[in-house]
């Protein structure tokens, strides 16, 4: 690798960088050809960092600065690369070899390159760099995702007004890197503040992908080899629990912002006061879309779980989530005063005991009865959650899931006890049976009376 450097430091900027990657080209093609997974050699990793993320090799020596012309052509060069190199196995080891945090001082460089170059894909439709940023995701942990995500969002969202339709258009490009794109999306705005509500235009983006294909929230999940053991720190395998703390918590965050726009003197017009109104509108209508396509997609999973042989064995939607997403609610409920805010909880309410109910009946999330009312018994009474938190539903029985769990409970519903007449009282008709209440179509689920 010395020659290679040599070689390299007598070149301008742009060609250095060009005959790294040719020389990483023929590295790992010979690599692949002797082993499935070939490890990244610290000679490589070393010429990368200097003549592609331009950090000195000697220590206290001045970094590189290439201008933005420069920059402009080094993403034209690595966008063409991965476009021609017709070997996928050869193009995502390279951008894993690019772009794997090393834990250094490249890393910063590395990741503003990184956010620049799949800006530059979405913009020109390069679906090998979009699929290679989708593997990306999935493989990288989640603090470096959402840094990917802040700066799509902030070219398409924030940037340039309208530009937001650029980005629409990759829905049919490459579906899997919309689907790791929402997931990133979902971690970074988790609605804990008014900073981090998502944009109404990325909220419209992403309803829009999903109300059109439910589905794709589930491609990474159903194209993916599941380990026993998912690792900690990445990005989840769908965006699920994610998009269901969005609506859940939507009508509480949203609320909050507008009580603290009023607190603070704003909006300050009734035009703005208006406009504030209808934005918001529109973006409950939005969350509402989305909440019923998370449910259509939850009543798709045990097919696909069965399918796997994974029902009941692996939770999409992890328990040990839920539990800060109902101390979220219940925390939002306190500060908002629930004489102020009894519509904004009670419609939060409905949507937490609607996700879950259909997430546990699908075996999406997997947890007892007894765990979800230890969870939930701090927040405010609902109706609708009560229902699901104690009464049992019906459902054949299914031999993967074992005993205990939600799903595989048999004990028929509670019917009212038979009183004897009072000798002293006219006899009165026998009442006809309580009707079975629908809670989402297609789920039947048996009336039990609150206690």
């Amino acid at each position: 690798m010395s020659d290679i450097r040599h070689s390299l430091l007598r070149r301008d900027a742009l060609s250095a960088a060009k005959e790294v990657l040719y020389h990483l080209d023929i590295y790992f093609s010979s690599q692949l050809q002797s082993a499935p997974l070939p490890l990244v050699d610290k000679g490589p990793a070393e010429l990368l960092e200097e003549f592609l993320f331009q950090v000195p090799k000697e220590r206290g020596a001045p970094p590189k600065r290439l201008n933005s012309l420069q920059e402009l052509q080094l993403l034209e060069i690595m966008c063409n690369y991965f476009q021609e190199q017709t070997k996928d196995s050869v193009r995502q080891i390279i951008f894993s070899s690019l772009f794997s945090p090393q834990g250094n001082k490249a890393d910063d460089n590395r990741m503003a390159l990184l956010g620049k170059l799949v800006s530059m894909a979405v913009a020109v439709c390069r679906v090998p760099v979009l699929e290679c940023a989708a593997f990306w995701l999935q493989r990288t942990p989640a603090v470096f995702c959402v840094r990917l995500a802040q700066a799509l969002v902030d070219d398409y969202c924030n940037l340039v007004p309208g530009s937001i339709q650029t980005l629409k258009q990759i829905f049919s490009a490459s579906p899997r890197f919309c689907c790791q794109f929402i997931t990133a999306v979902t971690a970074l705005y988790d609605l804990s503040s008014d900073d981090l509500i998502p944009p109404s235009d990325l909220l419209e983006l992403i309803v829009s992908w999903i109300f059109e294909d439910p589905r794709l929230i589930l491609i990474t999940f159903l194209n993916t080899p599941i380990a026993a053991n998912l690792p900690i720190g990445f990005l989840e395998l769908t965006p699920l629990t994610g998009l269901i703390r969005w609506c859940v918590k939507a009508p509480l965050a949203y609320k909050r912002r507008k009580k603290a726009s009023l607190s603070n003197g704003h909006p300050t017009s009734k035009i703005a006061k208006d406009s504030t109104e209808g934005d918001d509108g529109d973006c409950h209508q939005l969350y509402s879309k989305l909440h019923l396509s998370v449910l259509q997609v939850l009543m798709m999973l045990q097919g696909h779980l069965t399918e796997k042989n994974l029902y009941g064995r692996l939770g999409l939607i992890p328990f040990d989530h839920v539990v800060p997403l109902v101390e979220e609610i219940n925390r939002l409920s306190d500060e908002l005063n629930p004489l102020n805010a009894s519509k904004e909880i009670e419609l939060a309410l409905d949507r937490l005991a609607q996700a879950l109910q259909v997430a546990m009946a699908s075996g999406a999330l997997l947890c007892t009865r007894d765990d979800l009312r230890t969870v939930c018994s701090r927040l405010p009474h609902n109706n609708l959650l009560q229902l699901v938190i104690s009464g049992p539903v019906q459902q054949p029985a299914h031999s993967a899931l074992p005993p205990g769990f939600y799903p595989h409970i048999h004990t028929p519903p509670l019917g009212y006890p038979a009183h004897a007449a009072h000798p002293a009282l006219p006899a009165h008709p026998a009442l006809p049976a309580h009707p079975v209440q629908t809670f989402i179509p297609g789920m039947t689920f048996p009336y039990r009376p609150i206690r």
